[in-house]
């Protein structure tokens, strides 16, 4: 697998977060200190935040859980860098523990990481006139078993993209174990065949989201908590009138 996306499958863990309630209002959403861009509660009230990795504190704490977490696979990869414009690193933190974290990045003329592997995919979808953008280095502690975590992450990193850099398409590279994952959890497709990545010497595959399927799952589900039948994390993305005040403090940063 590349360095890109970090192990991350259906066995996602609660650890200290805890199971979330079957109901909308045991999933209640709180409203965020200064420091957090988007919150969120349990049905024990156990919090995490949604924060934007700006500082130097922060970045270590992301930076060594992606580190831990790729090492655990037989990966490595070195820490993270500032944020460069057009992209940004989320973490999900319980207090002062980051729990998981994300990067959100937006083509530009440096070009997408996952380019190293896919260029003729990357050039065809720019050609269609498609605005392009990719999810990478996503890192999931080992004590986190929930999917309101991940879906809030995704959903900001969404907002992120979409909200504010008007992206159309993101793209992500995956170990091929992992696709079903992404594909029933988020909606992914397989956008080329299954590669060797140099770098860590593990196959891969790019998946590709239309944002716009996303925003209409995210309408269909979102704010909902757990959903009978419904199986994806779109249930535990933020509603929409949340969504607008998030994408706010989004543009703070």
């Amino acid at each position: 697998m590349s360095e890109t996306l970090a192990a991350s499958d259906s066995r996602i863990r609660a650890g200290s977060i805890g199971a979330f309630a079957s109901s909308y209002e045991s999933f209640q959403r709180y409203a965020p200190s200064h420091d957090a861009v988007a919150e969120s509660s349990d049905e024990f009230e156990n919090r995490f935040k949604i924060r934007v990795v700006n500082n130097s504190a922060r970045l270590t704490r992301a930076s060594s859980l992606i580190q831990r977490r790729y090492a655990w696979r037989g990966y490595s990869t070195p820490p993270l860098d500032n944020a460069s414009p057009g992209q940004v690193t989320l973490s999900a933190c319980v207090e002062d523990s980051t729990v998981a974290t994300i990067t959100a990045g937006v083509d530009s003329e440096q070009g997408l990481y996952v380019s190293r592997l896919y260029p003729d995919e990357v050039r065809d979808l720019r050609a269609q006139g498609r605005k392009l953008c990719e999810f990478t280095k996503l890192a999931v502690d080992e004590s986190v078993r929930s999917h309101a975590v991940l879906g809030a992450i995704f959903h900001v990193a969404c907002m992120y993209v979409s909200n504010l850099h008007r992206c159309s398409d993101v793209l992500i590279e995956v170990n091929p174990r992992h696709v079903r994952f992404y594909q029933r959890m988020l909606g992914f497709r397989r956008a080329a065949e299954e590669r060797l990545d140099p770098t860590v010497n593990a196959p891969a595959v790019l998946l590709r989201l239309e944002l716009k399927q996303a925003a209409r799952e995210i309408a269909r589900l979102g704010g909902r908590g757990r959903a009978d039948g419904e199986r994806s994390f779109y249930p535990f993305f933020f509603a929409p009138d949340e969504e607008a005040r998030i994408v706010g403090r989004l543009r703070g940063h």
